[in-house]
């Protein structure tokens, strides 16, 4: 026996094999034949080459993949894995090996491919690490700093913390640890839910990994061999949450052309080449498109170059006379942000001379480490210790880590490279040419500790606060740990109800500014006095939490379009894939409850703004409940209207995270990307589900069959008896 594939009732491969290296390929051949699209689109993804076959609408991501040289930073952390970790290495390539084996088979089940005429091509041994890259580059959220730039230019630097919340382009996840002391087996329990962007096929791989070495089941990354995220050994379980770290940096450049090529000023007030090179990117069914690609010391230039933005913007010019301008005495969060935020921003920004480009840091790029070394590792795992060891490895992206084994063991701990550099780094841009903002060295990672017997993280200021600048309110933490706290005594079968709680904390700025209001039409009063009533739950089926989305959303539109915040409607002239961070409107919606409760808002009456949301919401009512219009959206890389997609519990700040943007669309594109229950008493009575199925095949039985489970907060039991399973042996590796 090399490698053999089985399957559950539920689809989900479990492999078993002779040996680490059967086992990868196996994993890869699985994967093909289970997800050759999904793998096709996002090794197109992370080589900048999606628009080949999509189309122009995938073209602002290829230009950002091939600026921030994406698959030449793969194909660096892969030869530097082979020089320094040379049996991981050789693991990533037998999963490699695997996805070729079955890519052909899986793209002959796989209706998309002939859709769009693709043929499968071939998995190069960098190809995961690019595809780990691909799906993290954009995960801490570096755009952010392009946001409080344009806020300090436009409103001045008391305007910053205003805006201060989890970003509209960041995931986030839900994680608690409860130790045995608190269980009714005397043994911890992690669970939670990891929340990224709902695709399909799905995020996340359920799957069962066995050879005499170890036998793990848990959460894969389809196209990345191993468990990296959330797994169970039989005798140590481990889970993330996002850490909300701050580890890129961005610079603001001088270059100059030469007739040899491009110059960047150097902070000694040398001017050194650049690296400097074209690609053509193909775009399915019109011209192909040059991209210029230039990196100076710091990085890749991923905005502009020497000749400026393209349409000459200044949205980054950022002088000092532009922390002159705004209203003094601004409130940001209750965690302080504000003024640490100001202070950032203190001082000049440089000239006021527009800059011409601007620069990515981040770690892979300078230290080719992915942290793969860590996956192996994981997977040998026995205890905590050796979870710890591992993760001492980890690299992007920066994650909170919790675990326990079944000898007490617990685990609370950051993982992941940070760089040590000036505080303005992580705040803003800072200028290339000045000394003072480089790396130097990296953070040593906090650890925490258990309150109560409990650790309840949902990317909220905690463990990781010296590590971060901006991180989720506090409301799903709070509500997590307060739920844990009803309790003396929790099992694995109490779980589901925490991951479905849709209680809306930061509902309560608005209502109270409604509980304000006496002037009103008598069917905006009727309005009022329904929501002031209202229990504050975001169910599907409530008709409540629908009218108030639709105040919240009415207000949310009435302050992004007052005069105050004008200046901040017109985002510069950045890159396409950079521009959600910068929209206003969904910063405002994120951060309405800021905005609502700030000591001074500009002027601007918001007593009066959410009375005339009140009466306009009075004069068209919604129709029905939240779920009608709170519904999934997928991403897809191909549209799909022949299938209505359910409507949707929960809301943002909810720990039944279904995010929407309020004032813009109640549809929900991010949520519970999986959710996980890991038993240290019995790892049979773990439970897993995933938003749609184990399948990628569109018409498949496993396709969408857990997507009911799913959202009435039901799991799939896990199993791991190989003799309960069917085996697959046409699939036999």
């Amino acid at each position: 026996m090399t490698g053999e594939i089985f399957r559950d009732a539920w689809g989900i491969p479990h492999l078993r094999a002779d040996g680490v290296r059967e086992l990868a390929r196996a994993q890869g051949r699985v994967t093909a034949l289970d997800r050759a699209w999904q793998l096709e689109v996002e090794r197109h993804r992370a080589q900048g080459t999606s628009a080949s076959f999509l189309g122009a609408e995938s073209l602002p991501w290829d230009r950002f993949v091939r600026r921030t040289r994406l698959d030449d930073t793969a194909r660096r952390c892969f030869a530097e894995l082979e020089r320094r970790d040379p049996e991981t290495a050789e693991w990533v390539r037998a999963y490699v090996d695997g996805v070729n084996e079955g890519l052909d088979e899986g793209a002959r089940r796989t209706p998309e491919f002939a859709r769009t005429g693709l043929a499968p091509g071939r998995w190069e041994p960098w190809t995961p690490l690019g595809v780990w890259l691909g799906i993290h580059i954009l995960f801490a959220g570096f755009p952010a700093k392009l946001w409080r730039e344009q806020v300090v230019r436009r409103l001045g630097a008391d305007a910053v913390g205003l805006f201060a919340a989890d970003g509209p382009g960041t995931s986030g996840s839900n994680g608690w640890l409860v130790s045995g002391e608190r269980t009714v087996t005397g043994q911890a329990i992690i669970a939670g839910d990891p929340h990224r962007f709902i695709e399909e096929p799905g995020v996340y791989q359920q799957i069962h990994l066995s050879c005499p070495e170890f036998d793990v089941i848990g959460l894969a990354v389809p196209g990345v061999p191993g468990i990296a995220h959330f797994g169970h050994t039989g005798t140590v379980a481990w889970a993330i949450t996002n850490a909300m770290a701050d580890y890129q940096d961005l610079y603001r450049e001088r270059l100059r052309r030469t007739g040899a090529g491009v110059e960047a000023l150097d902070p000694d007030g040398v001017w050194r080449r650049a690296a400097r090179h074209t690609e053509l990117v193909e775009v399915a069914g019109e011209e192909s498109v040059e991209v210029e690609v230039i990196e100076t010391a710091r990085g890749p230039v991923v905005i502009g170059g020497p000749e400026g933005l393209p349409d000459g913007s200044e949205g980054l010019a950022g002088g000092s006379e532009g922390l002159a301008d705004g209203s003094e005495g601004l409130a940001g969060d209750s965690e302080g942000l504000a003024d640490g935020l100001q202070e950032g921003f203190s001082g000049s920004l440089g000239d006021t001379a527009p800059p011409l480009a601007v620069a990515l840091r981040y770690p892979p790029r300078v230290t080719s480490d992915l942290g793969f070394s860590a996956l192996l590792p994981l997977l040998r795992a026995r205890h905590v210790a050796d979870v710890d060891r591992a993760v001492d490895l980890w690299a992007e992206p920066v994650n909170v880590i919790q675990a326990a084994d079944t000898e007490g063991g617990l685990l609370h701990r950051v993982a992941g490279k940070v760089p040590v550099r000036s505080e303005a780094n992580g705040i803003r841009l800072v200028p290339a040419w000045e000394p003072g903002h480089d790396w130097n060295g990296w953070h040593e990672t906090p650890r925490g500790g258990l309150t109560d017997g409990v650790a309840a993280m949902a990317n909220q200021r905690g463990v990781a606060a010296p590590l971060g600048i901006e991180f989720a309110p506090p409301h799903r933490a709070d509500r997590i740990t307060a739920l844990l706290g009803e309790k003396a005594r929790w099992s694995a079968a109490d779980m589901p109800a925490i991951h479905m709680d849709t209680q809306l904390a930061s509902a309560e700025p608005l209502l109270e500014l409604l509980s304000t209001l006496d002037v009103l039409t008598p069917e905006a009063a009727r309005i009022r006095q329904a929501l002031l009533a209202w229990d504050r739950r975001m169910d599907a089926d409530s008709e409540a939490a629908a009218v108030y989305a639709a105040v919240r959303s009415a207000v949310v539109r009435r302050l992004a379009a007052h005069p105050a915040f004008a200046a901040l409607t017109s985002p510069p002239a950045y890159p396409e894939v950079l521009l959600p961070w910068l929209a206003l409107l969904p910063r405002v919606g994120f951060a309405l409850e800021h905005l609502l409760r700030a000591e001074e808002l500009y002027g601007i009456d918001r007593a009066e703004a959410v009375r005339v949301a009140v009466e306009e919401v009075a004069a068209e009512p919604p129709s029905g409940s939240w779920g009608d219009t709170h519904r999934l959206a997928p991403w897809r890389a191909l549209t799909d209207s022949s299938y209505a997609e359910p409507g949707l519990s929960g809301d943002h700040d909810c720990v039944l995270c279904t995010s929407s943007v309020p004032g813009l669309t109640d549809l929900s594109a991010r949520g519970p990307a999986a959710r996980y229950i890991w038993d240290l008493a019995d790892r049979e009575a773990s439970r897993w589900v995933v938003p749609r199925g184990a399948s990628g095949i569109p018409g498949s039985p496993h396709h969408r069959d857990q997507l009911p489970l799913w959202l009435g907060g039901d799991l799939v039991p896990v199993v791991t008896d190989f003799t309960q399973f069917e085996r697959e042996s046409a699939s036999d590796v």
